[in-house]
């Protein structure tokens, strides 16, 4: 399908990091263009008279970290040339609003007078790539922005893992440091105590402030990657880092991560 706009991206990491709560459309709206409308929408060409007029699109329930379109959108029969269609758009408003994701067509559709077009169920979806963000996060966001299933903001933890993770480790199943003091790091929202989070730009966000986990009291083994949770114990992995550099804690060492050396980012 192709990529979550720079809006989207953006309101989904302050809603998870900052507390700013994502008010999701009650009907998101599926747009042709006829060039790439990007990531910032400055792209968008839809076709303009003639009939046209976004359609209103559903998806299922997320599933492999993906929504799909559930049931066909038809739109009027052109009363004149919309051009050629390349591209395709989901917004949140009908006419309007703000982009929520864009793609291209596999095959683009040339659009003359009397033609009625259709795109299939099945023909759009929209998901996140494996790695970095966790399934169980990218089905709770997907479900948010798509289908207005709540989501409330979790707090967030930083910890520490002694072995490999991947998209649907959870925080129960991550293998942590045991024992020695170790303990998972509240990173706090935008605005509270430090650390806090910076506010989302670029489609991210990064720590402000260093955060530091307790002092070991005992070896805590050697770290392989990082982690954002949503509780200080068990809970939802939410972020991954598995290229976190590898390193053996001892008994009197601390573990801190520099401002800015945490990144959430939404591809």
């Amino acid at each position: 399908m192709g990529n979550i706009s720079d809006f989207l991206a953006n309101e989904l990491l302050d809603h998870v990091f900052n507390a700013a709560a994502y008010t999701p459309a009650l009907t998101v709206y599926l747009a042709l263009s006829t060039a790439d409308p990007t990531n910032s929408g400055a792209g968008i060409a839809e076709p303009t008279g003639n009939g046209y007029q976004r359609q209103a699109i559903t998806f299922g329930a997320a599933a492999s970290r993906r929504v799909t379109q559930s049931d066909s959108v038809v739109f009027p029969q052109a009363t004149g040339a919309w051009g050629t269609v390349t591209h395709l758009a989901i917004f949140d408003a009908v006419s309007g609003g703000n982009m929520l994701a864009h793609g291209a067509f596999e095959t683009a559709k040339t659009i003359v007078a009397n033609n009625t077009p259709i795109v299939s169920a099945g023909e759009v979806w929209i998901e996140f790539g494996a790695g970095d963000i966790s399934t169980t996060l990218a089905h709770n966001l997907l479900n948010l922005a798509f289908r207005n299933v709540a989501y409330s903001a979790p707090s967030t933890y930083v910890g520490l893992a002694t072995a490999m993770l991947s998209d649907t480790t959870t925080g129960s199943t991550v293998t942590e440091p045991s024992g020695g003091a170790y303990a998972r790091t509240l990173v706090n929202a935008n605005g509270e105590a430090s650390p806090t989070w910076s506010a989302a730009a670029g489609r991210a966000i990064t720590n402000l402030a260093a955060v530091t986990l307790a002092v070991a009291t005992g070896a805590w083994g050697t770290v392989v990657a990082s982690f954002i949770a949503s509780a200080v114990s068990g809970g939802d992995i939410l972020f991954y880092d598995n290229d976190t550099a590898d390193q053996a804690v001892a008994s009197g060492d601390t573990v801190q991560f520099a401002s800015g050396a945490i990144d959430a980012v939404v591809n």
